[in-house]
């Protein structure tokens, strides 16, 4: 039996091209469906024309949820789904404040969780210190007034990761003398 070829995936090229023959209402219309088609392209759309009081606010509760899950109804954390966020955000608009308040949000949340419940799980851990030295050359491309209020936040951050054991504290200890200078 010959197999038949396939088609290769398309390509954004491939819907540039088609994009180009729409005029101004159908540009409106396309926009307007992938609004309506789910939420991820209402944020997205939200927090690239700045719209709403608090853009981040979607993303904080998508990063809560994930690294602060509800353990009386058996939810589960993931640190993919909370750091998927983050990643949005990027994409949608990068802007160098939000990313790093989302940044040292998921720090918070992720140590407070650990904290409070006693949660311990190695991958967990790992990606809370990860992400502790991501956020640090984000805020510190900052001005210089808003840095110190982030780096307060993570020092809480540390303190609390000196509970936690795994050296998870010990990790940020160095990672925070890396970009603080006393």
């Amino acid at each position: 039996m010959a197999r038949t070829k396939s088609k290769p995936q398309p390509t954004w090229t491939d819907v540039k091209a088609k994009i180009t023959h729409f005029d101004r209402t159908g540009l409106l219309g396309l926009v307007q469906d992938l609004y309506a088609a789910n939420k991820e392209n209402q944020m997205f759309l939200h927090a690239r024309f700045n719209l709403g009081e608090d853009v981040l606010k979607p993303y904080k509760e998508t990063i809560d949820r994930w690294l602060w899950p509800d353990v009386l109804r058996n939810q589960d954390a993931s640190v993919v789904k909370a750091k998927q966020a983050i990643s949005s955000y990027r994409k949608a608009v990068g802007e160098p404040a939000g990313l790093a308040e989302l940044m040292v949000f998921y720090c918070e949340q992720a140590a407070g969780f650990s904290s409070d419940v006693g949660y311990q799980d190695d991958g967990y851990f790992n990606a809370l210190v990860r992400m502790f030295e991501q956020a640090l050359p984000v805020i510190d491309r900052l001005p210089a007034s808003q840095r110190s209020a982030f780096i307060a936040r993570l020092d809480r951050t540390r303190t609390i990761g000196h509970n936690l054991g795994y050296g998870v504290g010990d990790d940020m200890d160095s990672l925070l003398a890396k970009y603080v200078k006393t």
